[in-house]
């Protein structure tokens, strides 16, 4: 016998996962995690005992509820679950699954659609960040064709337009947790950050990177790796984020310059694996870190000083566009709020079962 729990398959942004309702997963965040783990299939390096992706971008999870907040719609938790090690890190939130969440919430029931733009206030609760999502609806179902387009994602789909509200120090309790603008860790200058996302940020060229490497480049790269993560467990412990060393966060980014204003050009990492594209909430904290002067991504970027500053991401696979609204008082940046578009699909939707050694369906 085994348990079934029904669930919908989206992709968001240039990440997929199954999405559940909190109400039909165990309540103890242990259990919780064993029916993920089985269930992804995390253990093997293509997930094949699950419907995990063998990718740390294949192998995220969203679980859904009516948020009991009057001011929020929806609280989004992430986990995400590691391909190989059979663990469940709940601390960081995820962008790019968050694309797909209104879609998601209108098509389980917890939304309903409104005309032609369905816009839903989204808790995520990892982070405590609140978001409005804008999805294109029409009598009554979600949209998914249309024009738009983001790199890293075949084709086009209907856009959905996210604004990240109060998202600076979200995770840690400060813009930057270190209290300064660079650390020097372990030989590397570094920007600890946290804008949706707690970051460490370096220049590529400190690591002896061009910054315009491919992902193959630099998943191939085990000295790298080995300095990279050196320097990243450290700047935790600066940042009070304790030992992370079984935690996805911080992430690590590298940046490097590029000739066209408002252009930077960065590689971010999950941490073990290059992102192949580059993650939502990624972009707004090292946009945040370009816009922030002393940092070390402040000098390499040409700004047109506009704002809000219009900024153009390059990730491996093409570009990622920020729109960050900030003020800068006595050249101390305020992030304000972060707009970003991304298209989302429902994939499929049905049942996935779990062992009943894992869990026998108790949700009380």
């Amino acid at each position: 016998m085994q348990k079934s729990i029904p669930f919908l398959f989206m992709r968001g942004g240039s990440s997929r996962g199954p999405f559940f309702q909190r109400k039909n997963l165990p309540a103890g965040r242990d259990e919780l995690s064993e029916v993920l783990i089985a269930a992804l299939g995390s253990g093997h390096p293509l997930n094949i005992d699950g419907i995990g992706g063998g990718n740390a971008v294949t192998t995220k999870v969203a679980i859904l509820s009516q948020s009991p907040d009057p001011e929020v719609d929806i609280d989004y938790l992430f986990a995400q679950v590691s391909v190989l090690d059979s663990l469940v890190d709940y601390k960081p939130t995820c962008g790019n699954m968050l694309t797909a969440v209104g879609p998601a919430a209108i098509e389980m029931g917890l939304m309903p659609a409104n005309g032609n733009l369905t816009t839903l206030r989204v808790r995520a609760v990892n982070t405590g960040a609140n978001i409005l999502v804008k999805v294109q609806t029409h009598n009554g179902q979600v949209i998914y064709d249309g024009n738009a387009r983001i790199d890293g994602v075949p084709g086009s789909a209907a856009p959905v337009e996210m604004q990240f509200l109060n998202v600076a120090g979200s995770s840690t309790g400060s813009f930057l947790p270190t209290g300064q603008t660079i650390d020097n860790i372990d030989g590397i200058e570094v920007t600890c950050m946290d804008v949706a996302m707690p970051m460490v940020i370096a220049r590529a060229s400190d690591f002896g990177l061009v910054g315009n490497e491919t992902q193959d480049e630099l998943d191939n790269n085990n000295t790298f790796f080995e300095r990279m993560e050196k320097v990243r467990l450290a700047a935790a412990k600066k940042m009070g984020m304790g030992d992370c060393t079984a935690s996805v966060t911080p992430k690590f980014g590298i940046v490097a310059p590029n000739d066209q204003i408002n252009h930077l050009t960065v590689r971010y990492f999950m941490p073990w694996r290059t992102h192949p594209t580059l993650a939502v909430t990624g972009s707004q904290c090292i946009a945040s870190c370009a816009l922030t002067p002393d940092t070390v991504a402040y000098p390499l970027m040409t700004r047109s000083d506009s704002i809000p500053a219009h900024l153009v991401l390059h990730h491996p696979m093409g570009t990622m566009d920020v729109i960050t609204d900030y003020s800068l008082n006595d050249n101390t940046f305020v992030h304000k709020s972060a707009g970003i578009i991304r298209t989302a699909r429902k994939l499929a939707e049905g049942k996935v079962f779990v062992p009943n050694s894992v869990w026998d369906g108790d949700v009380t």
